[in-house]
């Protein structure tokens, strides 16, 4: 879809109906003519029940001036009138309700298009986004987007239309029926209803985007402290998060009755102007009655159009506020499609062919903020095949290269080569899948172990889950569970342990099979036994691929054929473990002082 420039990227309050524009193409697919033959006939129902809707006055009026007659067949007239009213009304809500029906897979159809479209450009916007959003914002801002469509398709196609078509009848009827001063009331009481509304609409706007503002950053705030549920129980902080949460809901409830009053002024605004022209309309029937310029069955007639043409007039606030709010929403969810990619393929980008897993970086400049680097033109070969390690002090790059190798990021400056390929002329999807990851912090999604190991490969069957699983090591413990691959791990995978969790991480990375093997600070969270077991495991599982190891303990990489030491961005030095203690540079001061650290604790 086309970005959206109608509107203020920083804002909601500048959504127009070029949104509404922009959405047509899913409710009218190209390549769908069904579902627009669905909206013809839908249209068609529209049409029927609108004109059912017009002739219902008259019968009812006929019938009121036929039971005023004395004459014998007035009885028969009255009846026959009275019951075509009644089948009438019953016809509406059949053709109505036909309407939906045939309806209802179009407006299903156009949300399913749109939210899938949503979803997939978030998978695709870079990990910077992803970051700097919090995730109660944006799954926010996705289900209000979501549910206004449905709601503004409804409005626009089933509401405001036939309430045009009907007021242009309604003030033809009224002419020739009534003349043209209760034409021109009619038309001065409806301007006057929409102008009334649209302004104090516009100003409930302004009070509603404050309130979705605030119920975006209560919402945040309560998804992030049940994320880090572990934390506030460390911390003490139950009445700290307690405090933040109940600031941000007391700040949404002062902005929701603000928003809830302004409505009940708006309903009585509404009602003066409904209820003058009511009263006005039949009180000048009464005084026609009265010179005998109109029949009782007139006052009926004027006063059943008036109630059928107020019912979607008195909605039609609600509906304006609805269809605004709904726009906002839409705009913002469009803005999140139109957040630009960092990240892309080049048009007609290859995909990664791995023949020799070697990885190089060649002079590689790269900061997270364009006035602070992190990588100063860093430059290394890892030779296929080779297990290589890379150490260094805090805030060296060290996970910053694992970012990159992935291409969550590119470079200012400088090239990452697989077997001699820039990765950033080639396709993400294949460099990714010739590249396998171990985190500090393997996350898991809330669902089966089974689901988690499968997930390395989309198409793994249960036999190699299961091998996968064995060459982990966490396959007798899996077979001890009493529901076994089908347990649930929980949110983020916290019914596990941390070497548990690690060893289901492993086993992903095995099923996926990869030539090239990341393994960033695998073993760090946990203590020194599950350390000593998952490293065994790591060490095992690293044969045959080109691996690389960030680590902040020394002593998880001393047999790595390679090991480089990242100091401030740059390479310091390199080497196997004996010959950068022989060095005596910083990899031997990092040594020492760990080793002594060893050493205390024993003691």
């Amino acid at each position: 879809m086309p970005p959206d420039t109608s509107g203020d990227s920083a804002s909601g309050r500048h959504a127009d109906w070029a949104t509404v524009r922009r959405f047509l193409p899913y409710l009218w697919p190209k390549d769908r003519p069904d579902l627009r033959w669905r909206i013809g006939w839908a249209i068609v129902f529209v049409v029927l029940a609108k004109i059912v809707v017009l002739t219902l006055p008259f019968a009812y009026a006929g019938a009121v001036d036929a039971m005023s007659d004395d004459a014998d067949p007035a009885f028969w007239v009255a009846m026959a009138l009275v019951i075509a009213y009644g089948a009438g009304r019953f016809a509406t809500v059949a053709f109505d309700n036909i309407r939906n029906i045939i309806f209802e897979r179009v407006g299903q159809d156009a949300v399913r298009h749109l939210t899938e479209d949503v979803f997939q450009r978030l998978h695709r916007l870079s990990l910077r986004f992803h970051l700097s959003r919090r995730t109660g914002e944006v799954t926010k801002i996705i289900e209000r987007g979501t549910k206004s469509i449905d709601t503004m398709l409804y409005f626009l196609l089933f509401n405001i239309m036939p309430t045009a078509i009907e007021l242009l009848i309604v003030g033809g009827i009224f002419y020739v029926k009534f003349g043209w001063p209760i034409v021109a009331a009619t038309a001065l009481t409806i301007v006057a209803y929409i102008y009334i509304t649209r302004m104090i609409t516009e100003w409930r706007t302004k009070l509603r985007h404050e309130m979705n503002e605030l119920d975006g950053r209560a919402l945040a705030r309560a998804v992030d402290s049940l994320l880090n549920y572990e934390t506030v129980k460390y911390f003490g902080a139950e009445q700290r998060e307690q405090e933040r949460y109940a600031s941000a809901a007391r700040a949404y409830a002062k902005a929701a009755i603000k928003s809830e009053n302004s409505l009940g002024v708006l309903n009585i605004v509404q009602a003066v102007i409904m209820n003058l022209m009511m009263g006005g309309a039949m009180a000048f029937t009464v005084w026609g009655w009265s010179t005998g310029r109109f029949s009782v069955g007139d006052l009926v007639l004027i006063n059943t159009y008036l109630m059928q043409l107020f019912r979607p007039l008195d909605m039609l606030g609600w509906v304006y506020r609805t269809i605004r709010q709904g726009l906002i929403d839409m705009a913002a969810m469009f803005r999140l499609i139109d957040t630009p990619v960092e990240v892309s393929d080049a048009p007609g980008a290859p995909a990664l062919l791995v023949r020799q897993p070697t990885v190089v970086f060649d002079n590689v400049v790269f900061g997270y903020e364009q006035d602070r680097d992190i990588l100063h033109g860093l430059s290394f070969e890892v030779p296929a095949g080779a297990q290589v390690a890379i150490v260094g002090p805090s805030g060296a790059g060290k996970s910053t290269i694992g970012r990159l190798l992935f291409r969550f990021y590119d470079p200012q400056s400088g090239r990452i080569l697989i077997d001699g390929q820039d990765i950033a002329s080639v396709t993400q999807e294949s460099l990714r899948a010739a590249i396998g990851i171990v985190p500090q912090d393997s996350v898991l999604f809330n669902d089966t172990i089974g689901y988690n190991i499968g997930y390395g490969r989309e198409d793994a069957s249960a036999e190699a889950i299961a091998r996968a699983a064995a060459d982990a090591a966490i396959l007798p413990f899996i077979r001890s569970l009493p529901e076994g691959f089908d347990t649930e791990v929980g949110e983020r995978g916290l019914k596990l342990s941390g070497g548990e969790k690690q060893r289901v991480a492993i086993a992903r990375t095995l099923l996926k099979d990869p030539p090239i093997l990341l393994l960033d600070e695998a073993t760090s969270a946990l203590d020194t036994r599950t350390e000593q077991e998952i490293t065994g495991t790591l060490r095992r599982v690293s044969r045959n691929r080109t691996s690389i190891a960030i680590a902040h303990r020394l002593s998880t990489i001393a047999d790595a054929d390679t090991i480089f030491v990242l100091d401030k961005g740059r390479l310091a030095e390199s080497g196997s473990h004996q010959q950068l203690l022989r060095h005596d540079g910083l990899y031997a001061e990092m040594w020492s002082r760990q080793a002594n650290e060893r050493v205390e604790e024993v003691s």
